[in-house]
Formats: structure tokens, sequence, C-alpha cells
């Protein structure tokens, strides 16, 4: 880390903490995304949706939605942004008229190409520290990561994992909500004192 200071034997508890360097990373790019995006419909969302929309044939705005993990209120106001622009152009499924597919026009592949380019260079900056071949290596773990965790639910599965792992903390209270009192048994809560005035 630039500017911090390391000892050998007393490593820094964050250095290993999966959480802190996503973090930092996220931090960093997300503040040069937005800086490079600012002025992009629908900002870097509306980027991500122009690029889920630009690879592969057309898709339905669920479909995207769900690659994308955005709530489909919120898919429709990044479209209608990127569609007044004339990035994008909605039209109905053959298969199913009830569902619009998203189409890329001339007009979004040129803009994309564009932000692409720049996006490519806070990348190229982003990983800097490290060697072609170890930032070559990084994006494809990265990847292999991203699609696994994509697939699955990550949270159910890491809170299995961590029931596994963890201790069972011994109860605190019994089932009518009373202290437990000495030897086990439990102490019934004192009634309030009624007043008589």
């Amino acid at each position: 880390m630039t500017g911090a200071t390391h000892r050998p034997d007393r490593p820094d508890p964050l250095d290993d903490d999966l959480g802190w360097m996503l973090g930092i990373v996220f931090r960093g790019y997300v503040r040069a995304a937005e800086h490079t995006l600012t002025d992009f419909p629908g900002g870097p969302r509306g980027y991500q949706l122009l690029t889920a929309a630009i690879n592969g044939p057309s898709r339905n705005q669920g479909a995207i939605a769900e690659e994308l993990g955005l709530d489909r209120t919120v898919l429709t106001y990044l479209i209608d942004d990127l569609e007044r622009p004339g990035f994008v152009a909605r039209r109905a499924d053959p298969a199913d008229r009830r569902n619009r597919l998203i189409d890329v026009t001339d007009a979004g592949r040129a803009a994309w190409e564009q932000r692409r380019s720049a996006l490519r260079q806070v990348e190229s900056h982003l990983l800097g520290s490290l060697a072609p071949a170890d930032a070559a290596t990084l994006r494809t773990l990265l990847q292999q990561v991203a699609c696994s965790a994509q697939a699955v639910d990550p949270l159910r599965d890491l809170c299995e994992v961590v029931a596994q792992v963890q201790p069972t903390p011994a109860p605190t209270t019994s089932r009518t909500g009373a202290a437990p009192g000495r030897g086990g048994r439990t102490t019934a809560p004192r009634a309030r004192r009624r007043s008589t005035d």
C-alpha cells in the first residue's frame, strides 16, 4: 500500500480482509467511472444497461433487469433515459407482445464504444501497480467469481457457511423473557407496585 508502513511481525489485519480490499478498489473505480460517465444518460447504470443490451441478441427488460440486479421500475427509467438521445429503441417481442425487446441503435453503439475506451483507461490506471500479465489474471479471476456469484444466491450460501463454523450462542433468556437465575432456574420479573394514590 502506498504511504503505509508494514511490519512483517505485525501485519495489518485489514490487509487480509476481503471486504476492505474490495471496498477500496470499488470506491476508487466508482469515483473515476462516475466522472467519466457524468454526462452519460443514466450515468454508470445507464452505461451498464447499454453494455448488457449491446452484447448478444435483443432481450426483454426482465432479462436485463435480472442480469444487472436492478429493480424493473428503475430499469424502465434508465431505458427512458437512453431512449431520449436515441441510444436504444423498444420493440414488441414477437414471441410475447406483452414484452418489450431492447435494441441498441447505431448512435448508442458509437456512444458506448467512446465511453468504453475512456473506461479502459480508468481500469488501466486502477490496475497500474500490476504487471500486464497479473492484471489479465486478476480480470479472469474476478470474472469467474462474479459469474459464480451471479449464478447462485451468495448471501444464502454464505449464511449457511457462517452457521456451520460459528458456535451456537448460549441462551440468555427463557421462553417468557426472564433472565436465567442461579442453578438454571428462571427468575420471574418483579411485578410493578401499583400506586394507591
